[in-house]
């Protein structure tokens, strides 16, 4: 009868670890959409995928559901109820990504009839291509378990934000070089390179929560040990301790250094 229940409950966990999955590919596979009804200007489509929107709700409460009553059914210990842990926060931060798709649908409505540069175009296209990049390799980790990748992404995440601040360039250019960018228009455009930014940020976090689940590690970690240190009241003690701090990695970012506790 355990092995029994020891088998359902890892069943559950794989579970919900495939409802992530497939929480993650939707939102993979919504964004280039989204970026094609956005460049096409196509009132129709964005308003399917706004309303679309309530299927990423829909497996969003499911999933938290799901983890909800596993933590209060099961009580998970060590590796396990980190897992579950950070299947809620992932669950959070992908439905987050998938409001901000959502956000890109709206702003085909507020531009309707803009034409966009060339030079604007492009950046788009390469934002959502490196914003779809980091989420799918952020799914990749957690399935893979791979803190070294999950680690990664927060230095990959440069290059979408190098693409925004070029965007948001253009954009400045632009409306001071005789474009017919109106104030309004200028600011939309902007808000867009936001979304893209923001889901690429969210894919950091994704990133994030997979080094907690697999090493129990946070780069909060190494804030709350400064942050002890800084009140401990001796600032010789601080001082050495950051330092001893440092070489072990709590603030380097090194999630190897916490190790994994069974």
């Amino acid at each position: 009868m355990a092995e029994e229940l020891r088998t359902a409950y890892h069943a559950e966990l794989d579970q919900i670890r495939d409802e992530i999955v497939r929480l993650g590919a939707m939102v993979t596979e919504a964004l280039p959409r989204a970026t094609e009804v956005l460049l096409n200007g196509d009132l129709a489509e964005a308003q399917r995928m706004i309303e679309g929107d309530d299927a990423f709700d829909a497996l969003s409460m499911q999933i938290e559901e799901h983890c909800l009553r596993v933590l209060a059914l099961q009580n998970p210990m060590a590796a396990d109820m980190r897992a579950v842990v950070a299947a809620l926060k992932l669950n959070s931060e992908l439905e987050r990504s998938a409001d901000l798709v959502a956000n890109i649908c709206k702003a085909v409505r507020r531009m309707y009839g803009l034409e966009l540069s060339p030079r604007l175009r492009g950046l788009i296209e390469q934002m959502s291509e490196e914003a779809a990049r980091l989420n799918r390799l952020g799914i990749d980790a957690y399935v893979e378990s791979d803190a070294a990748l999950a680690a990664a992404l927060d230095d990959m995440d440069d290059r979408l934000d190098a693409l925004q601040a070029d965007y948001i360039q253009a954009i400045f250019e632009g409306h001071h070089e005789g474009a017919t960018l109106s104030v309004q228009e200028a600011v939309q455009l902007a808000l867009v390179g936001r979304f893209y930014e923001r889901i690429g940020d969210h894919a950091v976090n994704v990133g994030e929560q997979v080094q907690y689940m697999v090493t129990g590690w946070l780069p909060e970690h190494a804030g709350a040990q400064r942050h002890l240190l800084r009140e401990s009241g001796d600032p010789e003690i601080a001082r050495a301790d950051s330092n001893d701090a440092e070489g072990a990695g709590v603030d380097g970012g090194d999630p190897a250094a916490s190790g994994d506790e069974a």
